[in-house]
């Protein structure tokens, strides 16, 4: 619902509950197996999604353990999940969910408005400060209806809330998670989503398993294996040995390779995400990226367009802002031209006219193809770098403590829109940003409490149009992941969900 009359929207459910409940009695019983090689070893700390970062990557195991009050499903991009409804107030401080009846977590437990209070309190994510800064407090009307009360009129509530922009919508079981504390949780989690969590072998995979109760759907697909391989071409080796039926983020020759097999598919995500480069040290007086004639330089050295083809097919296009232009209120521009000699003008400008080193360069984990076209773009212009990998947890804690410095390649996927992204990677208080500029705090605070939108796209417009002014980013692409499907995947749901990389779980289905 968009903002409307503030009305009683909650009356009695029970003939649609049982209505549900007919309904999942009649499907059929889960099964079959489906093992999908992931590119990352996945961490136990995205069990828990309290301390979600501002990506979509911890997502894949969120949705399947997990639960909202609303979130993206297929065709929608924030649709009511565990809320069958809810309002908000005229005055624009209050909402108010409601919902649905009979709702349990995988422990047996109900789920109740007092789960959705202590699960928000207890957030401590991407945009928590945000969020708290601007949420008075959350009350429980009764145990299926909750109320949250903000200090001010706050236009994305909804966005940070009911979308991937943050995990702070994830309800969790209240009485378990007080029983056996954070690290037990992490061990064991519950949740209340389409699959139960059945064991974790560190670095090696982690299972699930279908929940009958889960009030939407119940998986077609019995077990989930999410199996952590790291390098691509085993990957795409599994997928056409029939060990694996799906093979997630795969580059270059590893996803050509791919195409050439007939019995398998090579599907491209249609998420909101964005690739750039991060010059972390722009704020730093004594490095040479506090010119902004050098990051100007780096930013002409790259031929976005050949980096596409070679790590993503011709498949990622190219970008000018970090706000994929997918996203609501994004700016609508034009990469920067690829012009290696204004490059180097620029650099001798500013005083390098033989370049300068200028350290570690460190891609996000799974992007090595395209790390090394932009080691070589930058390398050929004279800004001298060297490639160092990380293990993309640890490049993700490292990124939000501030302790990658020099250059690095990263990216983001979570939806939301161009508020959420930039309150994230380039207002000062946000949770990644290195820096920042009073001028565009000033502009990201002025449009959190406009209501009118097209004064508000107006403020977002000109805070993107500022970060290409001073050169904040160097914006790559608009990411598309390139997904291997086997042969035994019926319906693989990709692209199903909005601006999502993940299938729909529960509407995955296998032959």
């Amino acid at each position: 619902m968009k903002r409307r009359q503030f009305i009683k929207l909650f009356g009695c459910v029970a003939a649609a509950t049982m209505g549900v409940s007919r309904e999942i009695a009649a499907q059929p019983a889960p099964a079959g197996e489906a093992v999908m090689a992931w590119m990352i070893t996945i961490p136990p700390t995205w069990f828990d999604p309290s301390t979600a970062p501002p990506q979509i990557t911890p997502f894949g195991i969120i949705y399947a353990l997990h639960d909202a009050l609303v979130r993206p499903l297929p065709g929608q991009k924030m649709g009511n999940s565990l809320a069958e409804s809810w309002a908000e107030s005229p005055d624009g401080l209050t909402y108010e969910f409601k919902l649905r009846q009979g709702l349990k977590f995988h422990n047996g437990d109900d789920l109740t408005a007092e789960d959705v209070k202590f699960s928000f309190e207890r957030y401590r994510g991407a945009a928590a400060r945000e969020l708290k800064a601007h949420v008075r407090g959350v009350e429980v009307v009764d145990p299926l209806r909750v109320r949250f009360v903000l200090n001010e009129p706050w236009p994305d509530f909804m966005t940070f809330y009911g979308t991937t922009a943050t995990a702070a919508g994830i309800v969790l079981p209240k009485r378990y998670v007080t029983q056996v504390g954070d690290e037990g949780f992490r061990k064991h989690p519950i949740g209340a989503g389409p699959y139960k969590f059945v064991s974790h072998t560190p670095g090696v995979e982690v299972i699930f398993e279908a929940y009958a109760g889960y009030w939407r759907l119940v998986p077609s697909v019995k077990r989930l294996v999410m199996r952590s391989v790291t390098d691509g071409s085993t990957r795409v080796a599994m997928l056409k040995r029939g060990e694996a039926d799906m093979a997630f983020l795969l580059e270059g020759t590893d996803a050509e390779s791919v195409t050439h097999d007939q019995r398998l598919s090579l599907e491209a995500t249609r998420h909101a995400s964005a690739m750039w480069i991060e010059f972390a040290d722009q704020w730093d007086p004594k490095s040479p990226w506090h010119d902004r004639r050098v990051r100007l330089a780096a930013t002409h050295a790259l031929d976005r367009r050949m980096i596409s083809e070679t790590a993503c097919l011709g498949y990622c296009p190219t970008l000018g802002v970090i706000v994929p232009p997918v996203m609501d209120f994004a700016l609508q521009v034009e990469p920067p031209r690829y012009d290696p000699q204004k490059a180097k003008q620029l650099l001798a400008e500013a005083g390098y006219p033989n370049g300068f080193d200028a350290g570690d360069f460190t891609p996000l984990t799974g992007f090595s193809t395209a790390g090394e076209a932009v080691v070589n773009y930058l390398n050929e212009v004279g800004i001298r770098v060297k490639m160092r990998t990380m293990e993309r947890a640890t490049f993700y804690a490292a990124w939000q403590e501030k302790k990658l410095r020099g250059l690095f390649l990263t990216a983001a996927g979570s939806s939301g829109n161009a508020a959420s992204r930039i309150e994230a990677f380039v207002y000062s208080k946000g949770s990644h940003a290195y820096g920042g500029y009073p001028d565009i705090d000033a502009l990201f605070e002025q449009q959190a409490r406009e209501r009118d939108p097209a004064k508000r796209e107006a403020l977002l417009h000109r805070i993107q149009q500022l970060t290409l002014d001073r050169v904040m980013f160097a914006p790559i692409w608009s990411t598309r992941v390139l997904i291997g499907v086997g042969p035994r995947v019926a319906d693989h749901t990709i692209n199903l969900v909005p601006l999502s990389i993940w299938p729909s779980y529960e509407d995955m289905r296998l032959k």
